[in-house]
């Protein structure tokens, strides 16, 4: 492995954010799960919880998704439930993509601190339980006819506004990743091709 590329991977894992996540429940086209992946890849998410109660994983194509798959990896849940329980347990605070009457507005949400962006299927959009369980739900201010956008784009705006108030913090000038899981990935990503 040449020099420069040890050097990309170093720089990719140190500004990983381990309290930044992102949640699909039910999402079945495989280019929107593979541009939310891109997406997540591109702020720095580690990694993305994907539930999958109705509808099947889909199979991700390589030309499309195989660099961003290969390096934010997904965990699979079976329920809403399930997931948000281990993101608890980890200490996050769950924030679900949700027009509603208690709804926030995406740009009044503290990003910064541990978060998961939950994010649902493209016509039913979260379940009621997602959104529910949820601490808070939020939506995307929008001054047109149609109020809603493509689920990818609608996490992408959302993950850029996380990374927008994380830069601003100072969440990338030094690494949230303990040097030895740093050195544990670098082992993993090194081995990747």
């Amino acid at each position: 492995m040449t020099e420069q590329r040890k050097e990309k991977i170093f720089s990719i894992l140190k500004h990983r954010q381990p309290d930044l996540t992102v949640v699909v429940e039910n999402i079945h086209d495989p280019h929107n799960v593979s541009a939310i992946l891109r997406s997540a890849d591109a702020v720095g998410v580690l990694e993305v919880y994907v539930v999958y109660s109705h509808e099947q994983i889909p199979k991700l194509g390589r030309k499309s998704s195989a660099s961003a798959k290969k390096w934010v990896p997904c965990r699979p849940f079976k329920s809403i439930s399930e997931c948000y329980a281990q993101l608890r347990q980890a200490g996050f605070s769950i924030y679900a993509s949700h027009l509603g009457k208690t709804s926030t507005p995406l740009y009044e949400l503290d990003l910064t601190k541990k978060v998961a962006l939950v994010f649902g299927n493209e016509h039913r959009g979260v379940s009621n339980e997602a959104a529910q369980l949820a601490d808070a739900n939020f939506w995307i201010p929008m001054v047109g006819m149609i109020q809603s956008l493509n689920v990818s784009v609608a996490c992408a705006v959302t993950l850029y506004e996380a990374f927008r108030q994380r830069q601003l913090a100072g969440c990338y000038k030094k690494s949230p990743l303990p040097s030895r899981e740093i050195r544990r990935l670098f082992s993993e990503w090194s081995q990747k091709r």
